[in-house]
């Protein structure tokens, strides 16, 4: 991404000189410790991200320029600042992690998926087998979308992908379009959840918790979460035939054994690849990051198998792992080396003495974290709310009784629903990159609102009873 030099890029770039210049000219105990300009780097980088400037390189930038006037001594080298020695161990940190090895491998599993159009006859499939079930085709779809989410982990590719699939089938069948973008955008965001979410590898490399145990409390709040979808489209389309009218007679007549036929083809394949992959994770029989590498060689077969699979496919998967892995890679050492300078100021203090000092409950901690988090999901990335805002809630967490593994799979939950809140809702602006030109933003923010309010119950469902996600990890490892 290239940096234009505009006269916002400009006037950031002047005003962060003269905060390090300032900082320059404090005497060294002010500058070591100062809260104040910790929480002024905070402010920092929400406005850079803003403005569009490249996330990793800012952080990282912000990062170096701050700890650099923080940590500088009369007399001592330029090289020898102890903030050159915090980004190059960050780096090599981030290069010798044996769980971030698994996330270009599961983004490749993702993208042979995508790529090679398994999913068409996938969808096609399952179409055919609930023919007979109300709104049919939204239900198909919001399946579909929680197996491509096991698949590929990758929203806005899901998405993307089940946009240009079934969008025109459903509006020519007559669905309602607020009720066809709602399902589509909705069933494309689980993939944030459903394991193997790349977004549950970075909490767990961030947290210091266990991948393996994220993914298995995750199988709970995602399969309620696309339980309550389905059962919602179904009772919408009883109450309103309109809104989703059921399938031609000529289209449902369709023999069983045929039916059965591309399913055996198309669903048990695909099942038994995800299976494998999240079972042998799930029963300890492999760590993330060998499984993920037998999901990009099963992906590999499976694609071969289909005849799916041509070298510029081939060629165009790897290009985009290698792009989105480097991302990914230079996201974490960036806020790890703005985390490091923003503790040396002391602004993570600062935070947790303002938190602490409002004596909340265990629930009133729970609410405030998450309505923040909530609040942020509208104008930044998840990867950025996770590396830069997460962490300074994990340290509080221990105060409270609060497990991290739970806290996780609750923020994992508040960033899916981000992701259909408007007026910033990402999965809005993949689904129209691809949708008719009828079909309006406005139309899509309207349909999905219902899905959003459905996940905001799911929270409070997981909060109230936090068995949902915390049951299976603890029946399995304790």
């Amino acid at each position: 991404m290239k940096l234009r030099l505009d006269t916002k890029t400009i006037g950031f770039a002047f005003l962060a000189l003269l905060i390090v210049l300032y900082i320059l000219f404090l005497p060294p105990p002010s500058r070591f410790y100062n809260p104040h300009l910790g929480l002024v780097m905070l402010g920092l980088i929400v406005v850079a991200i803003l403005l569009g400037f490249p996330i990793a390189f800012t952080l990282m930038g912000l990062g170096i320029m701050f700890g650099f006037a923080a940590m500088w001594r009369p007399g001592v080298p330029f090289t020898e600042n102890p903030v050159f020695d915090s980004m190059v161990l960050r780096t090599y940190g981030v290069m010798s992690n044996d769980i971030i090895i698994s996330v270009p491998l599961f983004i490749f599993m993702g993208y042979i998926v995508e790529r090679s159009g398994i999913i068409d006859r996938l969808f096609k499939s399952l179409e055919l087998a609930m023919a007979r079930v109300p709104a049919a085709l939204a239900v198909a779809t919001i399946a579909t979308c929680a197996v491509f989410a096991a698949a590929t982990g990758i929203v806005g590719a899901v998405v993307t992908l089940m946009g240009l699939l079934v969008l025109q089938p459903m509006l020519k069948a007559g669905y309602d379009v607020k009720m066809a973008a709602g399902a589509i955008a909705a069933g494309g965001c689980l993939g944030i959840l459903i394991p193997p979410s790349v977004m549950l590898i970075l909490y767990g490399a961030t947290a210091g918790v266990s991948v393996v145990q994220l993914y298995a409390g995750a199988f709970g709040p995602g399969l309620m979460l696309a339980c309550l979808y389905i059962a919602y489209v179904m009772v919408r389309a009883k109450l309103n035939p309109k809104m989703a009218p059921p399938l031609p007679a000529e289209e449902r007549n369709v023999p069983v054994g045929t039916i059965v036929r591309m399913l055996a083809s198309s669903f048990l394949p695909l099942f038994l690849l995800i299976g494998s992959v999240l079972g042998s994770i799930i029963a300890g029989w492999a760590t993330a990051s060998e499984a993920a590498a037998l999901g990009a060689i099963g992906a590999i077969v499976l694609a071969l198998a289909y005849r799916r699979l041509p070298w510029e496919r081939f060629k165009d998967s790897v290009y985009l792992t290698s792009r989105t892995t480097a991302m990914v890679c230079w996201m974490l050492v960036g806020s790890w080396v703005f985390s490091s300078t923003f503790a040396v100021l002391g602004g993570q203090r600062i935070l947790e003495q303002w938190v602490l000092s409002m004596d909340l409950s265990p629930g009133g901690f729970l609410l405030l974290s998450q309505v923040l988090i909530f609040l942020l999901g509208w104008p930044l990335d998840w990867t950025v709310i996770i590396i830069i805002f997460v962490p300074i809630f994990l340290p509080m967490l221990p105060h409270f009784g609060i497990d991290p593994l739970f806290f996780g799979l609750l923020t994992a939950l508040n960033l899916q629903t981000a992701f259909l809140s408007p007026p910033m809702a990402m999965a809005a602006y993949y689904l129209k990159g691809v949708a008719p030109p009828h079909v309006t933003l406005a139309q899509i923010f309207r349909g999905m609102v219902p899905f959003m309010l459905i996940q905001i119950g799911a929270m409070i469902l997981l909060v109230l009873f936090p068995a949902i996600g915390m049951w299976l990890p603890k029946f399995l490892y304790q």
